[in-house]
């Protein structure tokens, strides 16, 4: 079932575009301005088959295939999350699509509250790893039946961010930092007790989505390189008398859009090429 979906999708989205993608992009909150970059066809998720559709700001929810600096991509302009009500499996579908379509690397961007030791807004962070309570409670996009095309039943998450790209990014940019990078699904934000815990458990950043798109990446078979803005620090005190809000998130990702926008510039272009091939 889910190979024959992802199959009508790509057929639908070639009826469209001849462009077989090398980069598979995800751009996420206030992020999709790099879109504008992409020489190509643009198509919203609402008229390709059995593709979720975004429904939050600043998640315009089109799918754009072409050539962004000189290479072949597709990439998601806005995502889905789990907290829209979407499941783990429909929110990773448009990876699976974008693999399917040829893509062997993708990089992945959100928006994340900061906890790291000297973290502040408008770090930008290479996720190294991630703790997803989420997915320790089931919430894992590969649970049910595994289709063998996609790729194996078990599927080891170390260094399920490849160490050369995180590598490759903080060469290009020494103020690149590394860290790991804490999964909830929200919508709420995440109460004082949950960052002391995550803070413990040496995680040095917060959002709500990524993880389970990392996850089915690897289960593609494709290299992974995910980056945070930090757009908020996250609070780990009720005695703290700053509450987070979104108008807060979106005016960090305001001043962020251009050193992210300048640091893809410089990725894009060097990242390892790899023969262009279909998982499907």
């Amino acid at each position: 079932m889910l190979k024959a979906q992802v199959l009508e999708a790509v057929e639908a989205i070639r009826k469209r575009s001849d462009v077989v993608p090398e980069l598979a992009l995800v751009l996420g909150s206030g992020l999709g301005p790099l879109a504008d970059h992409i020489d190509g066809v643009t198509i919203p998720y609402s008229e390709i088959p059995h593709f979720p559709v975004s429904t939050v700001q600043g998640h315009d929810g089109v799918l754009i295939v072409g050539t962004l600096f000189g290479r072949t991509c597709v990439a998601m302009r806005g995502r889905v999350h789990m907290y829209e009500g979407y499941s783990a499996q429909e929110v990773t579908f448009p990876m699976r699509v974008m693999a399917a379509l040829g893509a062997t690397t993708t990089v992945i961007t959100n928006a994340a509250g900061g906890m790291g030791d000297g973290m502040v807004v408008g770090d930008i962070v290479a996720i190294e790893d991630h703790l997803s309570l989420a997915v320790a409670a089931g919430f894992d996009p590969l649970r049910g039946p595994n289709e063998p095309a996609f790729g194996e039943r078990f599927v080891s998450m170390n260094k399920a961010y490849d160490p050369e790209l995180i590598a490759l990014v903080q060469s290009l940019s020494p103020m690149v930092s590394r860290g790991v990078y804490g999964h909830a699904i929200g919508p709420s934000f995440e109460p004082p007790a949950l960052i002391r815990f995550l803070k413990q458990a040496g995680v040095d950043l917060v959002g709500m989505s990524t993880v389970p798109e990392v996850i089915v990446a690897r289960h593609m078979g494709l290299k992974v390189l995910a980056l945070s803005a930090v757009t908020n620090i996250a609070v780990s005190s009720v005695n703290d008398a700053h509450v987070t809000n979104e108008d807060e998130v979106w005016e960090a990702v305001k001043l962020v859009q251009p050193k992210l926008l300048t640091l893809m510039e410089a990725l894009i272009p060097v990242l390892p090429r790899a023969d262009s091939g279909s998982a499907a």
